[in-house]
């Protein structure tokens, strides 16, 4: 079975409730939300542009970046890993290209949108996408692409902002035309949208919960009452981590002193257990 085909399986159980996905942007989250018993994963531009580079989700970003960020996750996790790939970098052509270029890194899902390029975050000001029929041509050359036909196509659509609800609801709808497999119109600004899009809209559904974003905050449960199978948290643990990152920094660059921080922290034992030392020792010990 491969991962594709088991987050085909856990999708079909979202008609039960709903699947809940943390974002990662590096290894270290990926292989620490499979610890704590997440069944997917989702990899968020946001995330990759912050954790791996230091850099704000402004289309500074390419296809490779995507593509080496997928391998080393995929390396050292078990689980399906949904895959924000952007714009697919580049028209139908590009797309297509990028599609196969991310399923042989081990993409289970790849998620297309439709903003100009450079695109920004979906929570930011100022976005602009391209015209539907040309979005639409995208999403039918990601799912013309995928080898493995249980690959996952989800059509996100950055239109609400600047051109409204109901051409949200029409790109959605081309798009689910175009056969993707998922629907995600990102940042809903009230809960009418929200009520608006699980109503009219018939395919699978995904929602971002961007903590402090443009989306009305509510839980995964609250999120499924209105039609939304598959909840995803982007950057959850980037912005917690960040904030701890730089607290601790800047409490160490006062005190000189981390031991008051001894009680947040891993011990090295459970860090080494989390990155499954012992595993790779013992391949080390029987010399394979």
């Amino acid at each position: 079975m491969t991962k594709a085909s088991t987050l085909r399986a856990l999708l079909a159980q979202t008609t039960n409730g709903p699947l809940v996905v943390p974002g990662v942007g590096t290894p270290l989250e990926a292989v620490s939300a499979e610890a704590a018993g997440f069944s997917a994963i989702y990899m968020s531009g946001y995330a990759v542009a912050s954790w791996r580079h230091g850099l704000p989700d402004i289309g500074l970003l390419g296809a490779r970046d995507t593509v080496d960020a997928v391998e080393a996750i995929t390396r050292v996790t078990s689980v399906p890993l949904i895959v924000d790939a952007d714009t697919g970098y580049g028209g139908p052509a590009s797309v297509h290209a990028n599609v196969r270029l991310l399923e042989a890194a081990g993409a289970a899902a790849i998620q297309i949108e439709d903003q100009t390029w450079p695109k920004k975050c979906g929570h930011m000001s100022n976005k602009e996408v391209i015209p539907a029929e040309d979005a639409a041509l995208k999403i039918a050359a990601a799912v013309a692409a995928r080898t493995n036909p249980d690959t996952v196509i989800i059509a996100r659509t950055d239109s609400v902002a600047p051109l409204g609800i109901d051409e949200a609801i029409k790109r959605s709808r081309m798009f689910a035309d175009a056969g993707a497999d998922i629907l995600f119109i990102d940042a809903p600004e009230s809960v009418e949208h929200l009520t608006r899009i699980g109503k009219e809209l018939r395919a699978p559904l995904m929602v971002n919960m961007s903590e402090s974003g443009l989306t009305p905050a509510m839980s995964a449960a609250e999120f499924f009452e209105y039609g939304f199978g598959i909840v995803i948290y982007p950057t959850a643990a980037l912005r917690v981590a960040a904030k701890s990152i730089t607290n601790l920094y800047a409490d160490l660059k006062l005190h000189g002193d981390t031991r008051p921080w001894m009680d947040r922290m891993y011990s090295l034992g459970e860090l080494n257990t989390l990155m499954k030392l012992d595993d790779y020792m013992a391949i080390d010990e029987k010399k394979l």
